[in-house]
């Protein structure tokens, strides 16, 4: 990635107050120092959290536009996000983002698994204005998607087209891409 070019992590964690550092966050680090890919990380609890966090780079963040990743690490069910036991589906998440995600990548780890219709794919990229939704088909177990994830990021570096992208960290990571199910929509 360029210098101007950035990842929005959003995590959802039990409690925002209590700081943990996380796999995500090291990982998010580790990409910085070796790759030089730039990352913005916050922490939500709530829906309401998850709102604010995006208001607030959508509206006090000039540099918005040049935030090519929206990575959303959050637990859940099958199309389905839990933050602190409230469940939000792909639908409303989709009307959260709503006509603000311009030529965004929505990128989920595997925490939850991503599975969509073709038509729930197009409602939410209908919806977003999002450029792709991305995630995996496997449910979350003991392997996580922070390395494949890592992956995925840095090959943003040298190429904008995210079918051209996902075709080469197949090319790259086949045996981890079939175990985790990665997916795009676009």
């Amino acid at each position: 990635m360029n210098d101007d070019k950035f990842i929005f992590c959003l995590e959802a964690v039990a409690d925002v107050e209590s700081e943990v550092v996380t796999e995500t966050y090291t990982n998010l680090q580790q990409l910085a120092w070796e790759q030089s890919v730039g990352s913005i990380y916050q922490t939500c609890d709530t829906i309401e959290g998850m709102v604010d966090s995006l208001n607030a780079l959508l509206y006090n963040d000039h540099d918005f536009r040049n935030y090519e990743i929206i990575y959303l690490v959050m637990q859940g069910e099958k199309n389905i996000i839990c933050l602190n036991g409230h469940y939000y589906s792909i639908e409303e998440v989709a009307e959260i983002f709503e006509g603000r995600m311009k030529g965004k990548i929505i990128h989920f780890a595997n925490a939850k698994v991503l599975d969509l219709t073709p038509e729930e794919a197009q409602y939410f990229l209908d919806v977003t204005c999002a450029k792709a939704i991305s995630g995996y088909g496997a449910e979350f177990g003991k392997i996580t998607s922070s390395s494949l994830d890592k992956a995925f990021f840095s090959l943003f570096e040298d190429e904008d087209d995210v079918i051209e992208i996902v075709e080469e960290l197949h090319r790259k990571h086949y045996a981890l891409c079939k175990l985790l199910d990665l997916r795009l929509y676009y």
